[in-house]
C-alpha cells in the first residue's frame, strides 16, 4: 500500500515561489535575446523610435542584406572559426597540463611558479611593449598572433588546479604501482574522468576566441586575416560615416532620406549582434551537460 505524503500550505507556497522565481529569471534572460532578434527583422523606423517591444513589426531584412553583402563577411566567418578551433586546441594543451602539474604538492618550486602566474594576472608590460614584442617575433599581421597571444589563461588554470585536486590520489597511486608513469597516468587515468572540466574549458576558450576583437584591432592590418568581429565593426563604422556625411549640409528635402539611412544603421547593429552570437547559441546546448557534471565534482563514490 502506497503512502501518500500530503503537502502543507507552506510546501505549496514554497513550490509556487520557486516556480515564480524561475519563470521571472527565464523572462529576464530571454527578453534581451527576443528583442534583439525581433529588432533585427523589423522596420528600421519602428526600431529606432522604440515601438518594437517584443515581437517583430514591419518585417524587414535590410540589416542582414547589408551585413552579408560585405565582401569580407564570409572570410571573417572562416577566420573566426579557424581561430576558435586552433586557438582552443592550443589553450587546452597548454592550460590543462599546467593545471594538473601545479595541483601536485610534490612539484618543485610549485609555489614560486604559481606566484609567477598569478602576478601576470594583475600586471603586464603594457600595450607598446607588447606590440614591440609581437613585431620583433615576426607575429605582427599574421594568423599566428590570433592564436598564440593568450594561449595560457591563468584563471582557467586555477580552475583546472581546483578540479584535479578533487580527484582521489588513490587512483593515480594504484596506477603508479602498476608501473604507470605520471604522463601515462595523466592521459589514461585523469583525462578520461575529466570530461566535465574539458567541456567547460572548451566552452570558455571558444567564447573567448569568438569574441576576440582587441587583438585583431591592434596586431592585424590585412583584410584577409581579420576575424568576424572586426568585419562587423567596420560595417557599422562605414554606415555611420555615410549617414554623418549625408547629414552634413543636407537640405530639408533630403532629411527624410537621411533619417532612413540613420535608422538603417540601428537595424544593421542588431543584425550584426545576431550574426555574431548565433553560432555560440547553437554550440552552448551541446556543452551544457558538462556544467551539470561539474556540479558533482568531488562526489566520487567508491
Amino acid at each position: 500500500m502506497m503512502v501518500s505524503i500530503k503537502e502543507t500550505k507552506r510546501d505549496r507556497a514554497f513550490v509556487a515561489f520557486i516556480w515564480t522565481f524561475v519563470l521571472l529569471l527565464l523572462a529576464i534572460i530571454l527578453y534581451p535575446l527576443i528583442i534583439i532578434l525581433s529588432s533585427s527583422v523589423s522596420s528600421p523606423e519602428l526600431v529606432a523610435t522604440g515601438r518594437v517591444i517584443l515581437f517583430p513589426r514591419g518585417l524587414n531584412i535590410l540589416g542582414y542584406q547589408r551585413v552579408f553583402q560585405d565582401p569580407l563577411m564570409m572570410s571573417g566567418y572562416r577566420n573566426t572559426i579557424l581561430y576558435a578551433v586552433v586557438g582552443t586546441f592550443i589553450n587546452l594543451i597548454v592550460t590543462v597540463p599546467a593545471g594538473y602539474a601545479l595541483s601536485k604538492n610534490n612539484l618543485p618550486y610549485r609555489k614560486l611558479i604559481t606566484f609567477y602566474f598569478m602576478f601576470t594576472m594583475y600586471f603586464s608590460g603594457g600595450m607598446i611593449p607588447s606590440f614591440l614584442l609581437v613585431n620583433n617575433l615576426g607575429l605582427f599581421d599574421t594568423r599566428l598572433v590570433m592564436v598564440i597571444l593568450g594561449a595560457f589563461s591563468v584563471w582557467n588554470c586555477i580552475i583546472c588546479i581546483a578540479f584535479f585536486r578533487s580527484i582521489p590520489a588513490e587512483l593515480e597511486e594504484a596506477a603508479y604501482i602498476d608501473g604507470c608513469t605520471p604522463i601515462r597516468s595523466f592521459f589514461l587515468i585523469v583525462l578520461p574522468i575529466s570530461q566535465a572540466l574539458l567541456g567547460v574549458m572548451t566552452l570558455f576558450f571558444v567564447v573567448g576566441h569568438w569574441n576576440s576583437f582587441f587583438t585583431a584591432l591592434i596586431f592585424t592590418l590585412d583584410d584577409r586575416i581579420i576575424p568576424l568581429q572586426l568585419v562587423l565593426r567596420r560595417i557599422l563604422i562605414e554606415e555611420r560615416t555615410v549617414a554623418a556625411m549625408m547629414l552634413d549640409g543636407a537640405e530639408e528635402a533630403a532629411v527624410e532620406g537621411i533619417a532612413s539611412r540613420i535608422y538603417l544603421v540601428e537595424l544593421i547593429k542588431y543584425a550584426a549582434i545576431v550574426v555574431s552570437a548565433f553560432p555560440l547559441l547553437i554550440l552552448f546546448p551541446f556543452l551544457q551537460r558538462f556544467f551539470v557534471k561539474g556540479v558533482m565534482i568531488g562526489s566520487l563514490k567508491g
